[in-house]
């Protein structure tokens, strides 16, 4: 039988809720032990995952170290050819053997942006290498590349197994395979190297095998996303002519899915080179360790050519790798333009390399042609502390009194129950019971592994940096999108600077503002402010120009048409924007952990430093399950607003219509 009871609507449903904190807020009061959690009801979840991780080491160690040396081979073999070259000894003596030559793969890097993306991907390329040149940055670009070059084949590979797995077993993907895959792209990248440390020691074995971890997971979810996207006449053709069904896969739905496969890897390249610059602290070495020594040493200038180091190479690879995803659209030209792309370039690494054994400024840069900033960044952050401490110092208090304190007093002075139950009754409101149990889990979790006021910390932090990324970014973004002009150059502004490192972002304002929780405020904007500006100012720009027109014909003035129609049209997208910046900012949270700042990021660092994988880990899955519920609640509500204004759309058009 079905009931004739109305379903509750919206407001209903937020009004019990509400009802419902105030009763939650009346126990806390009435009971101290729903104020603050009792240590003895702690669960000892580290200390269990500690010890089972340090019994398996001692158990197959043998195993993981022989790993190691096996997967070393590549990896010096890598580094040998493009950085450092080799060293055979033979008797009393031995043979060096150069590296390729730089001349070489600049051209080869040239050669190849020219022929798949045609003469400005080639001057970009041009541009990206003559940077690393001249700045000295040739050596330490070159190993950092050869950790990309060994990581992604093997992360490629392991993303495509899975996709395809998650697409022939659509239940798993559902239970197993695609939450598993949320919790890997969560969890903080330095809590990877804790167990890789362990099982495979310092050095960049351990590195890669972490890298590749953290890199998978966007290879398998394109791969299960194309095959599920193939058009079904093609999976019937393969079914007339016989095909089993790996066939079916193998041979006919991944070669017609290679476009979006390609862009898959141009993703997984990317994950990789973030996460070999975090993988430097355990002897990944390459870009990311200068710019590591850089922030220890707070030397701005270094850092900055380092860091800008990496952006070159990761704009040289992007660019490369959208050109060649292009490329591999079904055209007549396709096979004889790839032969002819990477035909020649083995010929230009032999010759100059060749010529590089009798004109030494062929193997190795001249360095009397090197540039640097010769110091004057620090010498800038230096007058600005002398000119404007006062002005910097006054600032910092104002955000601090007015801004993040009331906001840490909030959340870290509530008692558990209150915090917990409101945030529930908030994802039952948005998304039901399975969001409410989500939510009951994600503070539970918190709760018994004792990480409850770390994790309000974090909350802090994230909610600070997601208030001024608004504040800040929405304006930027509204401006940008009223110009063609200032929308290519913030589009340029927001790539350089999600490809800038995480570290760089920390050393001025270390300069600046010192260590605290103000610093760690500023880096987390300037990563995090990126996405609000990009979602707001492409919803902006994707607003029906129908709809201007149709306000501008009603008499209503700028301002009018941003409240009443672009406004309300871009919300959904500015919602997911301001969705993903507090996701960055829980990514950032981590290497802020550099900065002082109390939070789970420090525990995940002192549990690196310390050596103790337990501890590490678990806070590593206490921010990665704040960042899923984070995520799970936007998109859920989100996607009920959008929902809402089509059904509001249709009631409207239904009266017309009659």
């Amino acid at each position: 039988m079905t009931s004739d009871r109305p379903a509750l609507s919206l407001e209903q449903r937020f009004g019990i809720a509400a009802a419902i904190v105030v009763v939650l807020a009346c126990i806390s009061w009435l009971l101290p032990v729903t104020a603050k959690y009792p240590l003895s009801w702690k669960w000892p979840l580290d200390q269990l995952l500690t010890v089972w991780l340090k019994f398996l080491v001692s158990e197959i160690s043998f195993i993981t170290r022989g790993i190691a040396r096996i997967l070393e081979a590549p990896f010096d073999l890598a580094v040998g050819l493009l950085a450092k070259g080799f060293e055979i000894p033979l008797g009393s003596r031995s043979i060096v053997i150069p590296p390729l030559s730089w001349a070489g793969i600049c051209a080869t890097f040239v050669w190849i942006g020219y022929r798949v993306g045609g003469i400005r991907l080639g001057l970009l390329q041009a541009v990206g290498c003559a940077y690393l040149v001249f700045f000295g940055q040739w050596e330490a670009a070159m190993t950092t590349l050869a950790s990309v070059l060994v990581c992604v084949p093997v992360a490629v590979a392991c993303g495509l197994l899975i996709g395809v797995l998650g697409y022939s077993r659509p239940k798993l993907n559902q239970w197993l395979l695609w939450p598993g895959l949320d919790i890997m792209q969560t969890v903080p990248a330095f809590a990877y190297l804790i167990p890789t440390l362990l099982l495979f020691g310092f050095g960049p074995v351990a590195a890669m095998i972490a890298t590749v971890i953290f890199a998978m997971p966007p290879m398998a979810r394109v791969t299960a996303l194309a095959l599920n996207q193939t058009p079904m006449e093609i999976r019937e053709l393969g079914k007339m002519v016989g095909c089993t069904e790996r066939q079916i896969i193998w041979r006919i739905l991944l070669p017609s899915s290679l476009p979006t496969l390609l862009v898959g890897l141009n993703q997984t390249v990317m994950m990789t080179l973030n996460m070999v610059i975090v993988a430097s602290m355990i002897g990944a070495g390459g870009l990311g360790f200068d710019v590591l020594r850089a922030l220890r040493q707070l030397d701005i200038d270094k850092g900055f050519e380092s860091g800008a180091a990496i952006v070159v190479l990761a704009v040289m690879l992007d660019r490369q790798g959208i050109a060649l995803a292009n490329a591999a659209k079904p055209t007549a030209a396709t096979s004889k333009t790839l032969a002819a792309a990477f035909a020649v370039p083995a010929v230009l690494l032999l010759g100059m390399t060749l010529l590089g054994t009798q004109f030494d400024w062929l193997r190795e840069f001249p360095s009397a042609f090197r540039l640097s900033t010769g110091g004057a960044l620090n010498a800038a952050m230096e007058w600005i502390n002398v000119n404007y401490f006062d002005t910097m110092e006054a600032f910092r208090i104002f955000v601090l009194t007015h801004l993040m304190n009331p906001i840490k007093i909030a959340l870290t002075s509530a008692p558990w129950l209150l915090v917990s139950g409101s945030v529930t009754l908030l994802a039952f409101g948005i998304g039901g019971a399975r969001m409410a149990l989500l939510s009951a889990f994600v503070f539970a979790f918190c709760l018994v592994t004792g990480l409850w006021e770390k994790a309000m910390i974090t909350i802090y932090l994230c909610l600070s940096a997601t208030v001024v990324s608004v504040l800040i970014g929405v304006p930027i973004a509204i401006l940008a999108a009223r110009s063609d002009s200032l929308y290519r150059a913030t589009t340029v502004g927001i790539e350089v600077l999600q490809t800038l490192p995480s570290f760089v972002y920390l050393i001025p304002v270390v300069m600046l503002f010192r260590v605290g929780d103000f610093a760690a405020l500023l880096a987390i904007v300037a990563f995090a402010i990126t996405p609000v500006i990009k979602f707001t100012m492409t919803a902006l720009r994707s607003v029906p120009p129908d709809l201007i027109e149709a306000g501008r014909s009603m008499g209503c003035s700028g301002a009018q048409l941003d409240l009443h129609i672009r406004f309300p049209v871009a919300l959904p997208s500015i919602l997911l924007g301001i969705n993903q910046a507090l996701l960055f900012s829980l990514a950032m949270v981590v290497i802020t952990a550099l900065v002082g700042t109390r939070d789970l990021g420090q525990e995940v660092y002192i549990a690196l430093t310390a050596a103790n994988p337990g501890r590490g880990l678990v806070a590593g899955l206490c921010l990665a399950l704040l960042g899923i519920l984070i995520d799970r609640l936007f998109q859920t509500g989100v996607a009920r607003l959008q929902h809402r204004k089509s059904a509001d759309s249709f009631g409207q058009i239904q009266p017309a219509a009659a």
